[in-house]
């Protein structure tokens, strides 16, 4: 069986490659995020490719839609379509547009783009499976310069109201978006005092450690009446150096000669 280390590798491939055929994509943000959904689909979700519509399987919503080519490879690494599939993203006519529909791609739980909006979906489905006393849980994952949206705020707000601790939250915290760094945009520190006064269970790990992700999730699924808040410190563009800590990269592709060096570095296998 092949390792966590060896499967993120793959899916970074993933983003390369289809963000290299498109043409365009966000590589950056995707590649940070790579680590973390390796873990949430390999060892922490409770779901099935051959049962992807099962009502008792985890949620996971991607409310950084941008960074759907990080979905795509990872989901196609667990089997859900084939990995040709991801080399059609932003395509005219293909499934794989540059932000998730779950129409459209299977096991996408949520259509997600625009920012903030996705973790008030994800609310939504654990309120909705606590009703139904379900042990499905549901993640979210929200980039940080995400986080700056007022509704964010207002979401997160009720996720403690209503004591959600079917929910887990996790950030991308690379310190990066579109137009800089998230300091120099809009300061978004102290983030872990500020998740707290809301009322979450925070949560500070490398999110390129496997040890550091799988123990958050495990100390999320041990919290009770309250939500968990995962903070993963990741790196723009890991995986490639010279993507790393680059804000250009957040939403540009690689040209040929760029992307053989990129695969190189890389290293993984497809």
């Amino acid at each position: 069986m092949e390792t966590l280390q060896q499967i993120a590798k793959n899916v970074r491939v993933g983003i390369i490659k289809s963000t290299t055929v498109a043409g365009s994509g966000h590589p950056g943000g995707s590649l940070s995020a790579a680590d973390i959904l390796t873990a949430l689909y390999f060892k922490e979700l409770n779901v099935d490719p051959k049962k992807p519509y099962d009502e008792d399987r985890d949620r996971f919503v991607l409310s950084k839609g941008h960074s759907a080519p990080a979905l795509y490879s990872v989901l196609a690494e667990k089997g859900y379509f084939g990995r040709e599939d991801l080399l059609t993203l932003r395509k005219i006519g293909s499934d794989f547009q540059g932000h998730p529909d779950m129409h459209r791609v299977k096991g996408v739980d949520m259509t997600t783009g625009s920012l903030g909006q996705g973790i008030s979906a994800a609310i939504g489905m654990a309120l909705g499976k606590r009703l139904d006393k379900s042990k499905a849980r549901i993640y979210a994952l929200l980039g940080d310069g995400e986080i700056q949206e007022g509704i964010v705020w207002e979401a997160f707000m009720s996720a403690a109201h209503y004591k959600l601790d079917n929910l887990c939250v996790i950030i991308d915290h690379n310190g990066l978006q579109i137009d800089g760094k998230n300091s120099e945009v809009m300061n978004i520190m102290p983030l872990d005092d500020k998740l707290e006064a809301f009322g979450f269970n925070v949560i500070n790990i490398n999110g390129h450690s496997f040890d550091d992700i799988l123990s958050a999730f495990e100390k999320a699924r041990g919290c009770k009446g309250r939500p968990s808040a995962i903070i993963a410190n990741t790196v723009k563009g890991k995986g490639v150096s010279f993507m790393e800590n680059e804000v250009s990269w957040h939403g540009k592709s690689c040209n040929a000669e760029e992307e053989k060096i990129a695969l190189a570095e890389i290293g993984g296998s497809w």
